[in-house]
């Protein structure tokens, strides 16, 4: 399972925006790598609005990363459902990504390296 994920420190200074509204700015956050899928950007929740963000009944379960609870962003033009994913009790493998928040990077959410 170790060799099938690997989290490291995100290079520079990561942003991620929605509807308008930067939902935050780190340069604390991690690259999780996963198989042969792209690199996901997680943000720790400390340098995120979290005001925007609202969980939902939403989950999924990933054999390496654990339990995954989502959640939606809001902002004063819309609501996009399901957008964000943390792992609030990850496994072993992956516990370096506890009290992170990791973003869907597509039309309506950017997530960009500054």
């Amino acid at each position: 399972m170790a060799n099938h994920i690997s989290i490291r420190p995100a290079q520079g200074t990561w942003s991620v925006r929605a509807g308008g509204a930067v939902i935050g700015e780190s340069a604390q956050a991690l690259e999780l790598i996963e198989g042969d899928y792209p690199p996901v950007i997680y943000f720790p929740k400390s340098d995120l609005a979290m005001a925007f963000l609202s969980r939902t009944e939403a989950t999924s379960h990933c054999p390496f990363k654990g339990q995954a609870t989502f959640y939606s962003i809001t902002t004063k033009s819309q609501t996009i459902e399901n957008m964000a994913w943390s792992y609030e009790a990850p496994n072993d493998d992956a516990a370096a990504i506890k009290d992170y928040v990791a973003f869907y990077n597509q039309d309506r959410v950017a997530v960009e390296q500054l």
